[in-house]
C-alpha cells in the first residue's frame, strides 16, 4: 500500500528532493525498525523494508531480504528510488561476548555492512543516510553531573562501541567525498513495548515482588523512550540542519536507578521494594558472581545532553518517562497474559 506524502513534510525539505522517493529501513521488523516503519507510513511516507530473511509480509509497505549485511551485500534491489536510508540493523552489543574475535565480528556488519550500503546509496542517488549509532562511542559512563554532549572526543571502549565509531568515521568521510547528507544519532539505552535484556528483568523482578538490593544508589542515567526516538529520527529526515551532523539522544530526564525502579514499579501497579545496601558490597557481590558489567550499570552514572538535537532541529521529546513506561508495563503485562 502506497500513501501520499504529507505536504507540511515536503515543506521541510532541503536541497534535493529528499520526500520524492522511499524511504528504506534497514532492521525493518527489529526492536526499533518495527515501529518507526509503522509510525512512517502512517505520517505519509512510503516505506521499504530491508530484512535479514524471513519476513512477515505486510501490506503497508514494501519488504524485501537482503540476506546477511557485510561488505559484499548487494542493496541494489531495495535502493530503486529510495531518497532516505535510516540504518538500523547491525551487529547488536551483547554483555557477554562469545566470539574468539569480537572486534572483526562487528566491524564485518557495522563497519563493513554499513559503509557498503551507503556507497551503494550514493550510486543510487540517495539524498541522506540516517546512521544509528550509540551513546558507546562516547564511552561507558560519566562523572556524576557531567553528561556526554557532541564535542566531546569519542572514547569507545569495548568492541561495538569501537565498531560504530568507526562506522561514523567512515560515513563522514564518504559525505565529504560525495556530498551524500549524512545524519549520525547516538541513541542511549532505549526501552519501549517489547524491550528485552536486562530492562526486561528489572520488569519481571518489580512485578514478582522481590526486593532489590538497590535502594542506596545515587547515580543519575539518560535513558531513551522508544517514541522519543521514532520522533527524533522523523526530525532528521528531511531536516534542512540535520545534515553531516551529529546528535546525542535522551529522554531530557535524567534518573536514579531507585528512581527508575520505582517509577516502572508504579506503572506496573506493584510495590518497588528496594533494600538500601552500601554500594561498596554491592559491587564486591557483583565481582564475585561475574557481574561487574551489570553492577556498573545499575550503579553507575550515564548522562547525555541532548539539547544539539532540540536547539538544531526544534526538537522536543514528545512522550514523558511516565507515559513511557506505562506503555511499556502495558506490553509486559498483555505478554504475560497471553
Amino acid at each position: 500500500m502506497i500513501f501520499p506524502i504529507n505536504s507540511e513534510l515536503i515543506a521541510l525539505q532541503s536541497s534535493g528532493n529528499l520526500m520524492s522517493g522511499f524511504l528504506l529501513v534497514t532492521g525493518a521488523q527489529g526492536f526499533v525498525g518495527l515501529p518507526l516503519s509503522k509510525a512512517l507510513v502512517e505520517q505519509g511516507y512510503r516505506v521499504r523494508g530491508a530484512v535479514r530473511a524471513n519476513f512477515e509480509a505486510n501490506d503497508q509497505q514494501e519488504t524485501l531480504s537482503v540476506g546477511d549485511i557485510n561488505g559484499d551485500t548487494l542493496w541494489a534491489p531495495a535502493l530503486i528510488d529510495v531518497a532516505v536510508v535510516i540504518h538500523l540493523a547491525a551487529r547488536v552489543h551483547v554483555m557477554n561476548e562469545t566470539a574468539d574475535d569480537a572486534l572483526s565480528a562487528y566491524r564485518k556488519v557495522n563497519v563493513d555492512g554499513t559503509l557498503n550500503l551507503a556507497k551503494q546509496a550514493v550510486q543510487a542517488g540517495v539524498k541522506r543516510f540516517i546512521f544509528i549509532s550509540s551513546i558507546k562511542v562516547n564511552g561507558e559512563g560519566t562523572v556524576l553531573g557531567i553528561p556526554y554532549n557532541e564535542e566531546q572526543a569519542p572514547a569507545p571502549v569495548d568492541a561495538y562501541g569501537r565498531s560504530k565509531y568507526e562506522a561514523e568515521l567512515a560515513l563522514q568521510q564518504l559525505a565529504k567525498d560525495t556530498g551524500l547528507e549524512v545524519v549520525i544519532i547516538r541513541p542511549t539505552l532505549i526501552y519501549g513495548p517489547g524491550v528485552k535484556a536486562n530492562f526486561r528483568a528489572m520488569i519481571r523482578c518489580l512485578d514478582l515482588g522481590l526486593p532489590l538490593p538497590l535502594g542506596g544508589i545515587r547515580n543519575q542515567r539518560s535513558l531513551l523512550a522508544l517514541d522519543n526516538l521514532i520522533d527524533l529520527i522523523q526530525a532528521c529526515i528531511a531536516h534542512p540542519a540535520a545534515a553531516q551532523q551529529t546528535f546525542l539522544a535522551s529522554d531530557g530526564v535524567d534518573l536514579s536507578t531507585p528512581e527508575l525502579l520505582t517509577a516502572m514499579a508504579e506503572a506496573l501497579s506493584k510495590p518497588a521494594r528496594l533494600i538500601k545496601l552500601p554500594e561498596r558490597l554491592l559491587m564486591q557481590g557483583a565481582k564475585l558472581l561475574g557481574k561487574q558489567a551489570l553492577a556498573q550499570r545499575l550503579c553507575g552514572s550515564l548522562q547525555v545532553d541532548s539539547s544539539k538535537a532540540c536547539q538544531l532541529l526544534g526538537w522536543q521529546p514528545p512522550v514523558s518517562v511516565q507515559k513511557a513506561l506505562h506503555k511499556v508495563a502495558v506490553a509486559y503485562k498483555h505478554s504475560q497474559a497471553c
